[in-house]
């Protein structure tokens, strides 16, 4: 026991300590990125280095001032980025730890499928983008942010308006209706752009640049359209369509919860 308790004390704690340590600066970074807030952890790293090297330079002049700019960066980073900070604690409450005990029932995807039904039996356009891995920072940005969340009502209200929006696409990250208004790139096939309109080229064109699915009302029919993987799947049933959305969520879930194990 006392060979326990020393191999502890020496070894496994700090083994222990490190891997908790690296596990929350993975998933914080997972968390932000994509958004404007990983550029500030990047000035935060240069200053955390300028702050070690004026410390082991002693430069007493140098490390003051490094000193008055922490205390007000701080303060600045919570006022600045508060709507960051309050999405990290959302997530952070949704981990894989708590999602083991309480059973995720992935509500905004009920809400997507509502909004599309509701949508296409009125006869409103609609494209909505459903974030994966590949981080959608450069097409939120330029869109009119919004960070609320997904609810059919709210879907409505944004395609069915006459309001400039209306045309752009909504872009849900991690259970959030993050932007709406959004402009994405068109597909570059030659073929398509004959025979579809900017909704389905622009609903491909995201998923030549990334990871991302697409979901498209058509305005003209009413059809609904997914595009994943650079393919476009037209007139989905919109049951087949709910089952798909909800497997690849589910997906990500066991993915998490893999790497939660593993770690």
């Amino acid at each position: 026991m006392e060979f326990l308790a020393l191999l502890w004390r020496r070894y496994l704690v700090n083994i222990l300590d490190i891997l908790i340590v690296a596990y929350i600066t993975y998933k914080l970074f997972m968390l932000l990125k994509g958004t404007r807030a990983i550029q500030v952890l990047r000035g935060i790293f240069i200053l955390i280095l300028a702050t070690f090297v004026a410390g082991a330079l002693h430069l007493q002049t140098v490390s003051w001032i490094l000193k008055g700019v922490w205390v007000a960066g701080v303060i600045a980073i919570v006022i600045v980025f508060q709507p960051e900070l309050r999405s990290v604690l959302a997530q952070i409450g949704k981990g894989p730890v708590l999602k083991t005990f309480f059973s995720e029932k992935l509500v905004f995807v009920d809400e997507i499928i509502k909004a599309l039904e509701r949508l296409s039996k009125k006869g409103f356009g609609a494209l909505i983008i459903l974030e994966q891995d590949t981080g959608l920072r450069n097409y939120i940005e330029k869109g009119v942010i919004i960070n609320g969340e997904v609810t059919a009502d709210l879907l409505c209200s944004i395609f069915m308006s006459r309001a400039p929006i209306h045309d752009g696409a909504v872009i849900v990250q991690n259970e959030r209706l993050i932007a709406a208004g959004c402009v994405l790139p068109l597909t570059r096939e030659p073929g398509v752009s004959k025979i579809l309109g900017t909704r389905h080229r622009a609903a491909i064109g995201i998923t030549e640049v990334s990871d991302a699915w697409a979901i498209v009302v058509s305005e003209e029919t009413g059809d609904i359209s997914l595009a994943s993987n650079r393919k476009l799947e037209r007139k989905i049933d919109i049951k087949e369509l709910h089952s798909k959305i909800t497997q690849l969520y589910k997906a990500k879930l066991e993915e998490e919860k893999e790497e939660f194990i593993k770690i």
